[in-house]
């Protein structure tokens, strides 16, 4: 078949996974939609809330769109403000985390190449990475 069609706010929330605030929510649309090249997620991060962990990759880049609200995200040791329609491209080797302003957060994040069936393996990750 030459397309894929899923609604993403209809695949399996997986926030809780992330020991965060109860209303923080995570879709991963890669596999629903077949991806071969790229991954693809979706985050609702609630207002006011940091994302618990920060991460970096070995090899894939990753390009955060800001869909609604805004917030911060702190790159390496750098802090960007955050809006509506921006876009954010990330490449391996830097540090990332995200928080959200008054109004939450919502991120469609865009990642290549695909990680096959090791995605932990690209990445290293850490908890309250971006403290204070």
């Amino acid at each position: 078949m030459p397309f894929t069609l899923r609604n993403i706010k209809e695949l399996e929330d997986v926030g809780a996974n992330f020991d965060g605030a109860p209303d923080l929510e995570f879709r991963l649309a890669t596999a629903a939609l077949g991806l071969e090249q790229s991954g693809l997620g979706y985050q609702r991060v609630p207002p006011g809330y940091r994302f618990p962990y920060g991460h970096t990759h070995k090899t894939q880049e990753e390009v955060y769109v800001v869909l609604r609200g805004s917030g911060r995200m702190k790159l390496d040791d750098e802090i960007v403000a955050l809006k509506a329609w921006d876009a954010v491209r990330v490449g391996p080797g830097t540090w990332r985390g995200y928080e959200a302003g008054p109004d939450g957060l919502e991120l469609l994040v865009i990642g290549a190449p695909n990680l096959g069936d090791a995605p932990r393996d690209d990445v290293e990750g850490r908890r309250d990475w971006w403290a204070g």
